[in-house]
């Protein structure tokens, strides 16, 4: 597939006339249990052509497993690389005062160079709150935490000396040191609608997700997954950006094989789906089956209908993931 190929449409899928932003692709440090692992990780993405090594922001085990604190770790992978983006995928809000945040924000995308996305999240995982003996709010307190953090971010990382009075925060002429020469990318992941309202009005990128649930776990009904659900969560995310170019990104887990109805089927069974689901999976925005070339071909025709630009994968899949990156480089 050859560059004319990726290029080859002139009219955004917003109706803007913009051209579709090109694609890049992050992997997610989802093995990484040590600094050998850490930096490992790093390099070989940067070799197979990854725009971003992104970490989550967990103190508890499950459902990802242990990790290294995001915000250190990030600095030494970026300190091991030189093209490599790093970023937060996406760090929960209520663990970090937003002035405190914007401090490591800024000091480290100075030390890598402006190489750093800060992603952002209401949070949503209950028994780590439990865990660490902090209140697990109602998602309206949370979210509205995470409304004015990201407003006092984007002012104190823009250099602005930044006067905030909020339900949940206040500042008196704040600046941070060192500032930025522009106001690192805010990452922020949504899938209810007021969150998406949020994130359209507020961040560069928007991670788009199945909703949050009042029980402190991720919805994994299909119909979150289904084409109709998505078109409806980017349309939000429209509205409410008014016109401004946001980017739009997935965390996905692509199903390698040489026929995509059969890597369908597996990926139904899977989930708890059942084989008769195989062609809603096939339809699924979040879900890539089949061999590289099609999974190309499959995220085109999403960037045209959707506007998914910006995909994540598994650093356990980043090697078998790579080839598609060639498709579309």
């Amino acid at each position: 597939m050859d560059e004319a190929r990726n290029d080859q449409h002139g009219t955004g899928p917003d109706g803007s006339g913009r051209a579709p932003r090109p694609f890049r692709f992050g992997v997610v440090g989802e093995s990484i249990r040590s600094g050998a692992d850490l930096l490992a990780t790093a390099r070989r993405a940067e070799d197979l052509g990854y725009s971003t090594l992104i970490l989550r922001d967990h103190f508890v085990a499950e459902p990802f497993g242990d990790q290294l604190a995001p915000m250190v770790a990030l600095a030494s992978a970026a300190a091991a690389t030189s093209t490599l983006r790093v970023g937060t995928m996406v760090l929960c809000n209520d663990y970090r005062h937003p002035v405190m945040l914007a401090k490591e924000a800024a000091t480290l995308d100075h030390l890598s160079g402006g190489r750093f996305e800060l992603g952002l999240g209401a949070g949503w995982l209950r028994e780590e709150y439990e865990a660490a003996g902090m209140a697990f709010d109602a998602a309206g307190a949370r979210v509205g935490r995470l409304e004015e953090s990201l407003r006092i971010l984007r002012s104190l990382l823009s250099g602005d000396k930044t006067t905030f009075a909020g339900e949940h925060y206040r500042t008196d002429g704040l600046t941070v040191f060192p500032r930025p020469d522009r106001c690192p990318p805010l990452v922020v992941g949504a899938g209810s609608r007021r969150m998406l309202g949020i994130a359209g009005r507020l961040a560069d990128t928007v991670g788009i997700l199945p909703r949050a649930l009042p029980d402190g776990t991720i919805s994994a009904e299909i119909t979150e997954r289904l084409p109709e659900t998505i078109e409806r969560k980017v349309g939000w995310v429209r509205e409410a950006a008014a016109g401004r170019d946001v980017e739009l990104s997935m965390m996905v887990t692509p199903t390698f094989g040489p026929d995509p109805r059969r890597a369908a089927a597996k990926v139904a069974v899977t989930r708890g789906w059942g084989t008769a689901s195989a062609g809603l999976v096939l339809d699924m925005p979040s879900q890539f089956v089949g061999p590289p070339e099609h999974i190309a071909e499959q995220m085109l025709a999403r960037r045209d209908r959707y506007g998914f630009t910006y995909y994540q994968v598994s650093d356990e899949v980043m090697d078998a993931f790579a080839p598609v990156i060639a498709h579309l480089a």
